[in-house]
């Protein structure tokens, strides 16, 4: 069996996957405190909102503190001339090569918490599907989508 991919993701990732949960577990609370208002107006059960916050609160500690490390532990990449090497998933750890033959474009996206900590995810897209590589130093980034776009020009004049 081939061994794991060797290159890691940016370790800020973490930070990003992070603060990204922390928003929308900030948003979510107010829907957590609102079933608590509704449940005097429609005089609901006690369970019904502290059930809700119980699976909040498991939700927000998963996903903001448990999940980024172990997103971050398994994500690998590597990109041999033919093919690129994807490893990703947290309970499920999928193994990807997407052939070089089969690349079609190759993008770079930054959000804005990706900008401010210089990290951009790179995308490459064949035809059936789109592969991502998330959270790369932005330096790492740009010249890992230049060479990507390199060798896929180079296996399509090979064919």
């Amino acid at each position: 069996m081939r061994s794991a991919p060797k290159n890691q993701i940016s370790p800020k990732a973490l930070t990003v996957w992070k603060l990204s949960s922390s928003v929308f577990h900030g948003i979510s609370l107010l829907v957590v405190i609102g079933i608590y208002i509704l449940k005097y107006f429609f005089d609901w059960p006690y369970w019904i909102p502290v059930s809700v916050t119980i699976v909040w609160a498991i939700s927000a500690i998963l996903s903001i503190f448990i999940i980024p490390k172990l997103r971050h532990r398994i994500w690998r990449y590597e990109v041999f001339e033919h093919e690129i090497d994807l490893q990703f998933g947290v309970f499920v750890v999928k193994r990807v090569l997407v052939p070089m033959v089969r690349v079609q474009h190759v993008d770079t996206q930054q959000g804005p918490l990706l900008k401010k900590y210089k990290l951009a995810t790179v995308t490459i897209s064949t035809a059936a599907t789109t592969h991502v590589i998330p959270a790369l130093n932005l330096e790492e980034a740009d010249q890992l989508r230049d060479f990507i776009s390199k060798l896929a020009r180079v296996t399509d004049d090979d064919v």
